[in-house]
């Protein structure tokens, strides 16, 4: 009996969940009015490193995201000048369940519940509810360090995101959640994920350019700079990349 009423509630949950979710994806549909996405910072390493960069963060640290999507959806002639607004959340302790590495279908939808779940368990916002919540998981750089892959769920309208705590690294990072940001809003990844290299011709920002390399910047779903057909490098902030006619299509930005 108790195991039937945790699922019964659970079901109830996610039904509640869906809807909202439904309701915030409805509304990307026609951009007409601005989205609330709220930044959960988290420490993903438990160190004290960590912990002191998070202390620090401030609001501006993601204004970049804010201007970004205001500039790309005017060169696509949207009315609406802002589509995106950014909160600082608290904190949140506990992190998230991990995605799967290379998971079945299953696995990642059992994955996307759980973490539904999670989120929904561990909102401490107090402001107005977001549309979009993203769970930025900081972590000390060292070194050749390399982070996990970050996710974007369509269904949910949740970001989690691998970041480097250090302030060097912001750009770096606001480019990480724009492109999983761009993920809810219906955009897809437009690289090889064997090589990483951006695909020709979506994956590019100017694939009418002669010469065709270097490119100046990324395409936000390419994710990265094509310097040559076999080398592309990771833009350094959102300035250096843009939102391609692909993707604007995607997100319904273009027709």
């Amino acid at each position: 009996m108790a195991k039937t009423i945790r699922v019964t509630l659970l079901l109830i949950i996610l039904l509640v969940v869906g809807q909202s979710a439904w309701k915030a994806r409805a509304r990307t549909a026609d951009w007409t009015e601005t989205l609330r996405v709220a930044v959960y910072p988290i420490n993903g390493d438990g160190s004290a490193a960590v912990d002191a960069y998070i202390a620090t963060l401030q609001r501006p640290a993601f204004e970049p995201l804010v201007l970004f999507m205001r500039a790309q959806s005017q060169a696509y002639g949207s009315a609406l000048r802002d589509p995106i607004d950014i909160a600082l959340a608290p904190r949140v302790v506990q992190r998230p369940p991990p995605a799967p590495e290379h998971g079945n279908t299953f696995d990642v939808m059992r994955w996307s519940l759980q973490m539904r779940w999670w989120a929904w368990r561990h909102d401490g916002f107090d402001g107005p509810r977001p549309h979009i919540r993203v769970f930025v998981l900081y972590f000390a750089p060292t070194p050749g360090m390399a982070l996990h892959h970050s996710v974007g769920l369509r269904q949910g309208m949740i970001v989690a995101v691998n970041a480097f705590a250090n302030a060097e690294h912001e750009g770096g990072n606001n480019v990480v959640i724009a492109h999983e940001l761009l993920h809810t809003f219906g955009a897809t990844d437009k690289y090889d994920p064997a090589s990483n290299l951006p695909s020709f011709p979506d994956g590019y920002a100017e694939p009418r350019a002669q010469p065709l390399y270097p490119q100046s910047r990324a395409e936000i779903m390419g994710g990265r700079i094509p310097l040559s057909r076999g080398e592309a490098e990771i833009p350094r902030g959102l300035e250096q990349t843009l939102v391609g006619a692909a993707t604007a299509r995607e997100i319904n930005w273009l027709k």
